[in-house]
């Protein structure tokens, strides 16, 4: 069940912000990953500042939403925006400011004609998927595909080459 949402102000992402958003993604995620973060917003400020918006509550960044506005990638045309990422303080969830803060991104693309609005939500994060469907979002045309290429798992590791 909604809490009562208190009173937000929702704005343009700033750098000033980068401590705020790292701090939700950690108490969210439960890592630290400030390097990430500092790349990110410092990529929203020079792409796609319209795209990447974050609440406020009391002056205390409690969510924030980062899209970036796309051209022609995988035969999508220039017209769309992606949805890199959207959080909220726990402390603040429940209380409507993820719709809020998607409803002001989406309103601010439409006024600069941006038509179709992406993302990617790994099928394990129900929460996200209902959100998402709440928003009006519905599977698309795009499929994604994976190579991994990275190190092995440990027990994969120690059975030698040619063992599995």
């Amino acid at each position: 069940m909604a809490q009562e949402r208190p009173a937000v102000r929702i704005r343009t992402l700033d750098y000033k912000d980068l401590q705020d958003i790292a701090e939700i993604d950690r108490l969210v995620l439960g890592k630290e990953r400030p390097e990430f973060w500092m790349m990110k917003v410092e990529l929203s400020e020079h792409f796609s500042p319209m795209a990447s918006l974050v609440a406020e509550v009391d002056g205390k960044v409690v969510g924030f939403i980062i899209g970036d506005v796309s051209g022609w990638e995988y035969g999508v045309p220039d017209t769309v925006v992606w949805i890199d990422t959207i959080g909220v303080h726990p402390e603040y969830r429940r209380m409507g400011i993820a719709t809020l803060l998607f409803r002001e991104m989406v309103d601010s693309l439409k006024k600069a004609g941006v038509e179709n609005v992406y993302t990617l939500v790994k099928d394990s994060s129900a929460e996200l998927l209902q959100f998402f469907t709440r928003m009006g979002f519905e599977k698309g045309d795009l499929v994604h595909l994976k190579l991994k290429i990275g190190r092995k798992k440990k027990a994969e590791a120690s059975q030698g080459p040619g063992l599995k």
